[in-house]
């Protein structure tokens, strides 16, 4: 499926008018170095959009990181959106979600081994890495969402934007969802079409292609989402469900706070068809609220073999949460995420990366 017809709300475009003037004064601004960006002695790479969330920043940085984690001594940093803390973190293994965001949280626990840190300043952000005691400082950065933080060059920039709302379908916000004017995609070296359905043929891809209007130097690629095996958010002894025990008489109680859950609830819908949900704002805080609300509407479901699946993002901020009573625990899973790159161009895109950086070192001497 090519991208739908997005539904806009005429009455806000006066808004997204000016919105969009202040964002290309500030462009400007940078493009003509009145507003100074830094650069830094070791490869940045940032994983970001032109839109408001949704693309899948974080299961593309996790690829990431699992291309570069065996050669090099990497670090992701981002601004760890909603946490309780401010300034430069380092994430260490008795963090929660509340102390770098929900996204850092996830990506800390997947990989204890590489660096986590959170900083809404990415310039300090990245000094404070760079300063680092030699036998653990970064040889490689990965910026998540860091595409209009403009006070930082990174060596390499990645664009994400989805098969059914291509960055140059949408508006500005918040006519439309667009962080900045669509011509701002000039300044990344790729982009990834996220979210991709399998059954694409060559024809669709040659007709997103054109509509992208990319300069020869900037590379294209194309993901899908592809998920894993349900997982217990808190494991015990007892033997859990797996997807193929779900039976098409069983319900499940869907439980997610991300931008688009819908692919999220297409996966379940492939197993059962008794789902009912409750969806919240992207990044969203549970309260002890929240996981009554929970409690009671799954004490409703009357079917013997019941369950409540959340995403991934939504377990990392569950699993440190208070609130959760033993009984909703036991039937707490997430579906975990990951991406696969269309038409073997993984081959290719792993080869950018690793191209980049060695480039990269032997042009810095590294």
């Amino acid at each position: 499926m090519l991208a739908n017809k997005i539904k806009l709300n005429p009455l806000l475009s006066p808004i997204s008018f000016f919105y969009g003037i202040g964002i290309a004064i500030r462009n400007k601004l940078f493009d003509w170095g009145v507003l100074s960006a830094e650069r830094f002695p070791v490869p940045v790479i940032c994983v970001g959009n032109l839109s408001a969330g949704g693309t899948g920043k974080t299961p593309h940085t996790e690829y990431l990181v699992q291309l570069l984690r065996k050669k090099y001594k990497i670090a992701v940093l981002s601004r760890g959106y909603k946490r309780k803390t401010n300034g430069f973190i380092l994430a260490r293994p008795d963090n929660t979600s509340l102390d770098i965001g929900d996204e850092s949280y996830q990506i800390h626990l997947k990989f204890p081994d590489i660096l986590v840190a959170v900083d809404t300043d990415r310039r300090r952000g990245i000094k404070s890495l760079l300063s680092l005691s030699e036998n653990i400082r970064p040889e490689v950065i990965l910026l998540d969402d860091a595409f209009q933080h403009r006070y930082v060059t990174p060596s390499l920039s990645i664009v994400l934007t989805t098969l059914t709302r291509p960055f140059y379908n949408d508006k500005l916000l918040p006519y439309g969802r667009l962080r900045e004017p669509a011509h701002g995609i000039y300044r990344a070296d790729a982009v990834i079409v996220t979210k991709c359905e399998k059954n694409l043929k060559p024809f669709d891809y040659r007709i997103i292609e054109k509509d992208m209007q990319l300069t020869p130097h900037q590379k294209l690629f194309f993901t899908s989402i592809n998920y894993g095996e349900i997982k217990p958010i808190f494991p015990n002894d007892a033997e859990g469900w797996s997807l193929l025990d779900i039976r098409w008489d069983d319900s499940v109680l869907l439980v997610a706070g991300i931008a688009s859950p819908e692919l999220f609830v297409k996966k379940i819908k492939q197993y059962t068809k008794n789902i009912q949900s409750i969806f919240y704002p992207d990044h969203h805080t549970f309260s002890a609220q929240d996981i009554k609300d929970i409690e009671n509407k799954f004490a409703t479901i009357k079917s013997l073999g019941k369950l409540i699946i959340v995403t991934e993002k939504d377990a990392a901020r569950l699993r440190s949460n208070p609130n959760i009573p033993e009984s909703l625990k036991e039937v707490l899973y997430y579906l975990p995420i990951k991406v696969e790159f269309r038409e073997r161009s993984y081959e290719d895109f792993d080869d950018m990366i690793l191209k980049h950086i060695q480039l990269f070192q032997r042009e810095n001497k590294i």
